[in-house]
């Protein structure tokens, strides 16, 4: 049976499906974390976007996990890139709502990492982003990066079989000249980071914490 969600998010097409966890200790901020294509099997309980909701949470971050629309509860229809923003918009929407005025990181892996860093970038209230196994020969266009005026953290596998390790390297560095951006990436690890899990965790988590740190001063 497929695992339902806690939460039900009003949308433009009815409801986005999520999963909204608190950390254990202290509330830092919130984070949201967007999934992979849809079309592909893609879902919230995907393995890697379940454990960078662990990454974010460890970090002291109340963080969501949603349904791109179609997929399980959620209603509508796939539609791309475009439909996929407007989802994103939608989560952040909600978050903000419930955390008003609260740090916000959003975050999104494969396809969520394509839609939510677009999003991301202009939306005020996002402080920060982190894209997971950039998918950057899969989608031609992640060019629009280079306006990113945020700190962006990219973890990545030598082996991905959506993005070439190298052409990844030559858009951060791009990247880096316009804003604090970092790679990091695991050694003999594909698109799923099978063997890479509680790594991919560790460093979103202790990414995450670096950056609230160095902006409280």
């Amino acid at each position: 049976m497929y695992p339902k969600g806690n939460l039900l998010i009003p949308a433009p097409h009815g409801q986005l499906e999520a999963i909204l966890k608190e950390p254990a200790g202290e509330r830092l901020g919130v984070g949201v974390v967007c999934h992979p294509h849809p079309l592909g099997g893609g879902t919230m309980h995907n393995k890697v976007v379940f454990r960078a909701a662990a990454g974010l949470l460890d970090a002291g971050l109340a963080t969501l996990r949603f349904n791109f629309r179609g997929v399980g509860a959620s209603t509508g229809v796939h539609s791309e890139i475009p439909g996929g923003m407007e989802d994103v918009r939608t989560a952040l929407d909600h978050m903000a709502g419930e955390y008003p005025g609260e740090d916000m990181t959003l975050a999104g892996f494969s396809f969520g990492s394509r839609t939510g860093m677009e999003v991301g970038k202009d939306d005020p209230r996002v402080r920060r982003l982190i894209s997971i196994g950039t998918p950057v020969d899969k989608y031609g266009d992640y060019q629009f990066l280079l306006e990113v005026r945020k700190p962006i953290l990219f973890v990545h596998g030598d082996r991905d079989e959506f993005g070439e390790l190298d052409n990844l390297r030559r858009l951060v560095d791009e990247v880096a000249k316009v804003t604090d951006a970092e790679l990091v990436w695991f050694r003999d690890c594909g698109h799923f980071f099978d063997d890479h899990l509680d790594e991919l965790r560790s460093a979103i988590r202790d990414w995450t914490m670096r950056k609230l740190v160095v902006e409280e001063e």
